[in-house]
């Protein structure tokens, strides 16, 4: 059974920009049944939105990190807070767990400077993301350092973690969620465009858009459809689109 069994959102009328997300103003009940749980949508379809007021329901730092990890104090991020978290209301199975990591895919740079600053102090930090500056490996080797040696047991939210992944490394990364999940350590929930993400087996899915929020299947996604069509006979679509 996952940690975090259901999210409750509550409808949140038009009384802020939230209103105007249609995947979340008419608010929603989520069972998530498994362990691994993928969000898919357009960009401004409300992902992020949503994991991130999971993230700070959690405790989690909205800039990155575990309960540990205060970026907010003394940096830019001062005061940072989700809006939608008020809105939501978690349960858990059988108690609430604290253990855990929220990923940006795109404030990576900004964590991965925080732990340099927290190595200058006590360099043995660094020892517990690969053994040397996150800073100093490529995108894609940082985030398998992180995704290596920081995931072990709790919740891992997760916003395209694929953005500095080849698709050798998605794999790889594949590879280390199902180790973790197989344990029954670890739950993942992840907003994602990746069409080779979504293809875990047996992961509940839900899409995001102007209908709200369900739950599909990865063939039926425009993630996977898209790509698969356009793989199947790339000159058709290049053909059309450069006429």
């Amino acid at each position: 059974m996952p940690f975090l069994s259901q999210i409750t959102l509550s409808p949140l009328g038009d009384a802020t920009y939230l209103g105007n997300i249609a995947s979340l103003s008419s608010g929603f009940t989520l069972k998530l049944k498994t362990n691994i749980t993928f969000f898919v949508g357009e960009n401004g379809s409300g992902k992020s939105t949503l994991l991130e007021g999971v993230a700070e329901k959690c405790g989690f730092s909205l800039r990155g990190g575990n309960r540990n990890h205060n970026l907010n104090q003394g940096h830019q991020f001062e005061g940072y807070e989700s809006a939608l978290s008020r809105h939501l209301k978690l349960s858990w199975t059988p108690i609430r767990i604290n253990n855990g990591f929220f990923m940006r895919a795109e404030s990576f740079f900004n964590f991965a400077s925080y732990i340099d600053e927290l190595a200058e102090e006590d360099s043995r930090i660094l020892q517990a993301y690969g053994g040397q500056s996150l800073h100093a490996q490529s995108h894609g080797e940082s985030f398998l350092a992180l995704f290596n040696n920081q995931f072990d047991s709790g919740i891992y939210i997760l916003d395209e973690p694929e953005a500095a992944l080849s698709p050798a490394r998605i794999l790889a990364f594949m590879s280390i969620i199902h180790s973790l999940e197989q344990s029954n350590r670890a739950q993942f929930l992840i907003a994602t465009h990746s069409p080779m993400l979504i293809c875990y087996p047996g992961a509940t899915i839900y899409q995001m858009d102007e209908q709200g929020i369900r739950e599909t299947s990865y063939q039926e996604t425009e993630h996977f459809t898209l790509t698969k069509n356009f793989l199947d006979n790339p000159h058709l679509y290049l053909r059309h689109l450069m006429e």
